[in-house]
């Protein structure tokens, strides 16, 4: 007679993994051996999930899945069937995780931290592994995964790994992510401290090529050495992201937006890039859409691409062009935050360069942020109403004229 197996509850996951690294845990996911669906609701857990039983720990509502295996169905994503059961071994549901440092348990019994594929050892040295062959190739979303866990904790991809992504973009596997899951994966690398490091990976085994090739055209796109000595507007792309890591995560996607444009700059004016803040706005919106990027991620990366190029030139501008400029901006976004977001936007595109910044540049940053912050506080209580004999003006076209010659007079009244 068979002996039964003896139930065995584990904390899997992110969650041992963060322990390890001396972080607090945010969720806890659980995995249970040797245990069948009536066996857990007997004892009171609520079944949840769809493709595989999930339940909910009575008290703590925190998540137990049964130990299962996954067999791919089709190239999508999420064409997987699922084997559960008392039979399936914690080592069968070990193999099915992405990354090694992903792949570590701790027994709840005797608090033992249990690593079958050397998962401590990467944490310790930095490095992002893939567990299995087998499991880690047949979902192309682990590729996005393996770029942003580089981004999350800045760590190095393993070469076995890097080669076997390659393996998966070159077969078209990529192709196959909904947009909806490519702009999540990009979504919470953008909230990582070192976003450029999962463009940077992405590229490297040719996702980015997919998922985003109107930023991986910039490699291509020479600049002025003078300017520029990085050489080209990729590696300023990244030289600028990396100016940003402290910004929200709207800021950091319109900082990589910034100069899509010059993806599309003509041969024949190169390596100028004259125009390109106006060329990149339509390539910003076909991205977006492709992506269903949210409209507050869009609308401020065309600010930011529409106007960081006539920003630096506000402490030379005349008053009434100035005070034009700062309204345009900050009519977009009503608030304070809004404007500290799109100049530290050009803050970042000013430093992001190669070779050390001049004095003189970053005197002429200083004065156009000083001359921005001023114009916008004092105009953003400054009202039509206000005007001397409002009511017996004529509202007609020349109305405009007389309310900006009087916010001129407001904002840079002595």
């Amino acid at each position: 007679m068979e002996k039964k197996k003896l139930m065995k509850i584990y904390l899997v996951g992110g969650a041992v993994r963060d322990e390890i690294l001396g972080k607090e845990p945010h969720d806890l996911d659980y995995v249970v051996v040797g245990a069948t669906v009536e066996e857990m609701l007997k004892q009171g857990y609520k079944q949840v999930g769809k493709d595989f039983p999930v339940f909910l720990n009575p008290v703590t509502k925190a998540e137990y899945a049964l130990a299962r295996k996954e067999i791919k169905t089709g190239d999508k994503h999420t064409d997987f069937r699922f084997e559960f059961g008392p039979h399936v071994t914690f080592d069968e549901d070990t193999q099915r995780r992405d990354f090694t440092i992903n792949a570590l348990a701790k027994d709840i019994d005797s608090g033992k931290v249990i690593d079958l594929v050397g998962g401590i050892d990467d944490l310790k040295n930095g490095i992002i592994r893939h567990v299995n062959d087998e499991h880690f190739g047949e979902d192309p979303l682990r590729v996005l995964r393996m770029c942003r866990f580089a981004a999350k904790f800045d760590f190095t991809i393993a070469p076995e790994t890097m080669k076997l992504a390659k393996s998966m973009v070159d077969k078209g596997m990529i192709d196959h992510l909904t947009p909806e899951r490519i702009w999540k994966e990009i979504e919470k690398a953008l909230e990582t401290d070192n976003f450029e490091k999962f463009i940077i990976t992405a590229k490297e085994c040719g996702a980015l090529k997919v998922i985003l090739p109107e930023i991986d055209k910039l490699w291509e796109i020479p600049e002025k050495t003078k300017y520029h000595p990085e050489g080209n507007s990729g590696a300023h792309t990244i030289l600028v992201l990396k100016q940003g890591h402290n910004l929200s995560p709207m800021v950091k996607f319109a900082l990589l937006m910034h100069d899509v444009g010059k993806s599309e700059t003509p041969a024949e004016i190169l390596p100028s890039h004259h125009g390109h803040d106006k060329r990149g706005l339509p390539i910003i919106k076909d991205i977006c859409r492709r992506l269903k990027v949210p409209n507050s991620y869009r609308d401020f990366a065309l600010l930011g691409c529409e106007y960081h190029m006539v920003f630096r030139d506000l402490p030379i501008m005349k008053d009434m062009k100035a005070i034009r400029l700062v309204s345009n901006i900050s009519d977009r976004f009503k608030d304070e935050g809004k404007m500290d977001d799109f100049i530290n936007l050009c803050r970042c595109d000013t430093w992001g360069r190669g070779g050390e910044i001049n004095e003189e540049s970053i005197m002429q940053f200083d004065e156009a942020a000083d001359k921005a912050r001023l114009i916008f506080a004092k105009a953003k209580d400054v009202r039509a109403t206000q005007m001397p004999n409002f009511e017996s003006l004529e509202k007609d076209k020349t109305f405009a004229s007389k309310y900006m010659q009087y916010l001129l007079q407001r904002v840079f009244e002595k």
